[in-house]
């Protein structure tokens, strides 16, 4: 199925998450595409800031996408005001400090939004997406850390792998449904300056919300499903050796988490060194 009609004048986006970072970049980037859209978020006052920066038309919904009935009402109002819905950018998300004992309020903060969030959505919006029986999009944010997990975050890792696995789930799902016209991709995010990095200034090594979405929407008119953005340190070529060493944790029976194992750190090393 083409998706090279889907950023177009007029098609409508429903962004989530839509008030600052990536999401806030799409906004950006699908206005000036002469897209109609509509920004969710759970910060009013960000929605209304985000709001004086694009088309006097866009159209804000205060969202806790946490909350499933929050979410059908942002679909309604979507619906009502547009009639239809062409992309579905299924991206808010937050993070908390955590450990695997440690901050169990936090633990439920990152896992309903960013995971309960991602379903509430897509059980909301995809039957009407494939009801219309037109061309549509739905990407889902998920995270370089959901697949090679590294320690330190073990909340928004799992999150986010579980993100992963919906993803490829959905676009199973809708690719065998009689009609349907939609298409699931995954957009993995490298290092990207927004406001969940913590830092003042914009790092060398980050790229921007700008440069993802660029990359994000000409992945997507590709037909690529792994949207896998570098940055400005990290290749694809590193990308894909560090998640191939772990995958190799089950394959070759390693401890979890090898990659930062004292025991296999020369290995690993080789590994990353080998062209």
């Amino acid at each position: 199925m083409s998706t090279s009609t889907i950023f177009q004048p007029n098609n409508v986006a429903v962004i989530t998450g839509g008030a600052s970072g990536i999401g806030f970049a799409a906004a950006k980037a699908l206005s000036k595409r002469g897209m109609k859209i509509c920004l969710a978020d759970v910060n009013k006052e960000k929605l209304e800031e985000a709001k004086r920066a694009l088309p006097s038309d866009t159209l804000i919904v205060e969202t806790d996408v946490s909350d499933f009935s929050s979410v059908l009402a942002l679909k309604d109002k979507v619906k009502k005001e547009y009639g239809r819905i062409d992309f579905l950018f299924n991206n808010a998300g937050t993070a908390v400090k955590n450990g695997s004992w440690e901050n169990l309020d936090g633990w439920n903060k990152i896992i309903n939004t960013n995971l309960w969030g991602v379903i509430h959505c897509i059980h909301a919006f995809a039957p009407e997406m494939i009801s219309q029986s037109s061309p549509s999009v739905i990407v889902t944010t998920g995270s370089k850390q959901g697949i090679t997990t590294p320690p330190g975050n073990p909340a928004y890792n799992v999150s986010k792998a579980a993100v992963k696995a919906t993803a490829e789930a959905l676009q199973h799902s809708i690719r065998n449904t009689p009609g349907s016209q939609v298409s699931s991709h995954l957009l993995i995010p490298g290092f990207t300056y927004t406001g969940m990095t913590g830092s003042p200034s914009k790092p060398d090594g980050a790229w921007t919300a700008d440069q993802v979405v660029s990359f994000m929407l000409e992945s997507v008119e590709r037909g690529d499903f792994y949207i896998l953005c570098p940055d400005n340190d990290v290749d694809r070529e590193t990308d894909v050796k560090r998640m191939r060493w772990a995958m190799g944790d089950i394959i070759n029976n390693r401890p979890p988490l090898s990659r930062w194992h004292p025991d296999y750190r020369e290995a690993f090393e080789a590994e990353m060194g080998k062209q």
